[in-house]
């Protein structure tokens, strides 16, 4: 089977308790808020992901055929807390209670290809940057960096942000990078987005998003691309920058940065307007353009 891009990561089941207190328990995992995304577009993605078999019913939560879904055995299964504390969801308390196993270079069937590996992590630890290194051989290759500088606290299941040691020796391999402002700051060292995009691309990185709950801004190593988000209400807000980014880099293999990062910006302020996954069309996010981009 080939696929314009595999995403590569855990399903989760979300505990969400917003500003309010209001709770919600829904599945989660950059693997489905990326697949929604691309899969709304038109894009033939596929997922691999990890599960305990006690779980599967999360599995309902993929928008995608089934046929285009890859599950292998977990002893666990990725269980997430977020608390958020303000009303536009910028600060929370997020916790982990338990997590799936690491996926490995060897997890991935050689039967399957795709143009682009997409690395949609959570924690660090959910693959290697050296399984990163192998897939590169294989296709281009797309990293959330949230994968390798959230790290878990075993102890009391606390969620915490540090550089990534590795981040030289990996960074030449990735084609695709996407950071938050916080995580490119923790990166480089810079408050300044473009000024972080440069050093990353310095390093190695070939085409840089950097998602800011205004805007979202790409360095492709000559010229910076931004573009308004222009959600009406972020009910949705989980899986923001998931949701940009499998739209972005699935755009990308037929257009050029303008048109792509339109597109993208476009269908995360749709999604963020209705908590979940996307659940659109190409049409839908057209429209929206049109009603809200010209």
């Amino acid at each position: 089977m080939n696929y314009s891009s595999l995403i590569i990561g855990h399903i989760t089941l979300d505990r969400n308790i917003d500003h309010l207190d209001n709770e919600a328990k829904i599945p989660g995992g950059a693997v489905v808020y990326s697949s929604a995304s691309a899969y709304a577009l038109g894009h033939n993605v596929g997922v691999l992901t990890k599960i305990a078999k006690k779980d599967d019913e999360l599995l309902g939560a993929f928008t995608l055929p089934k046929e285009n879904i890859i599950v292998l055995d977990s002893k666990d299964t990725t269980y997430m807390y977020n608390k958020y504390f303000t009303p536009d969801k910028e600060r929370r308390d997020c916790k982990c209670f338990s997590r799936g196993d690491e996926i490995t270079a060897d997890d991935i069937p050689q039967s399957i290809s795709a143009e682009i590996y997409h690395f949609a992590g959570l924690i660090y630890g959910d693959f290697s940057g050296d399984t990163v290194k192998e897939i590169s051989r294989r296709g281009k290759v797309a990293v959330d960096v949230q994968g390798f500088l959230r790290h878990r606290n075993d102890e009391d299941c606390t969620l915490f942000f540090e550089d990534w040691a590795d981040k030289k020796d990996i960074l030449p391999y990735i084609d695709f990078l996407k950071t938050d402002a916080a995580e490119a700051e923790i990166l480089t060292g810079l408050a300044d987005r473009k000024e972080a995009a440069k050093l990353l691309f310095e390093w190695g990185a070939k085409e840089i998003m950097i998602t800011h709950n205004t805007e979202v801004l790409i360095f492709d190593g000559k010229d910076f691309y931004t573009c308004p988000i222009k959600s009406r209400n972020l009910s949705g807000r989980t899986g923001r920058g998931d949701t940009t980014f499998a739209a972005y880099i699935n755009e990308r293999l037929c257009n050029d940065i303008p048109s792509s990062l339109l597109t993208a910006t476009a269908t995360v302020s749709l999604k963020m307007e209705t908590p979940g996954a996307l659940k659109a069309t190409r049409a839908d996010i057209e429209n929206y353009i049109n009603e809200f981009y010209k």
